[in-house]
């Protein structure tokens, strides 16, 4: 593959496909486009009992593009990552125009769990997560979800579904399905900064309502 460029990466979304490497040391990178394609739908979040009893306990902090490198290095420190120097480097340049962010989970001074993607109209990219504490990825994912409803999207892109996503309510769907949401997302406008950050209970509260 050519050159990657912050333009052509974010074209490549407006497709919908998206970028990936084999691990952190191979400086190759390939476009994806899955056959089926998962989503997180923004009214189907399923939290469970034990989730919103460990929402209502936390006394976590929540924010947003506080730390978006410190959110892609979390994702990144595992055994087995796609995302190497070049992919960081791409993703930092999309946050430095606005394009991408991330939402983190604070213990204290210590960041434990956040994600990020990436913002194109009323889509939001989910590129990946990470928890160093039970249960801060499932909080980070649903302070997400809630945070794209109050912003004004209409497609969460989770890109695959995993059993972690599945117990949440990502779905799978096809791709044309998929490519027809995209079309619509992407001529609708939203806001992923305007939300106020709200704590995990404000949260928990706020879904508990909606269910």
């Amino acid at each position: 593959m050519g050159e990657i460029t912050p333009e052509l990466l974010l074209h490549g979304y407006s497709v919908g496909i998206f970028p990936m490497s084999e691990h952190r040391d191979d400086t190759d990178i390939f476009w994806v486009d899955p056959r089926r394609r998962g989503i997180m739908p923004l009214d189907g979040f399923h939290i469970s009992r034990s989730l919103r009893r460990a929402m209502r306990r936390s006394n976590w902090t929540i924010t947003t593009d506080r730390d978006f490198d410190g959110v892609v290095d979390g994702c990144a420190d595992r055994d087995d990552t796609w995302i190497n120097a070049e992919i960081r480097a791409l993703y930092r340049a999309l946050h430095d125009r606005g394009n991408a962010h991330s939402l983190e989970v604070w213990e204290g001074a210590h960041l434990v769990g956040g994600v990020y993607g990436v913002v194109l109209g009323a889509a939001f990219f989910g590129e990946s997560m990470f928890s160093r504490r039970t249960n801060a990825s499932k909080i980070a994912l649903a302070c997400l979800v809630d945070r794209l409803r109050q912003g004004g999207f209409t497609l969460f892109d989770t890109q695959f579904i995993t059993d972690h996503l599945a117990s949440l309510g990502g779905v799978e769907i096809s791709r044309a399905k998929y490519l027809a949401r995209l079309s619509r997302a992407k001529a609708r406008n939203a806001s992923f900064s305007s939300p106020k950050d709200a704590s995990p209970h404000e949260v928990m509260q706020r879904m508990t309502q909606m269910s």
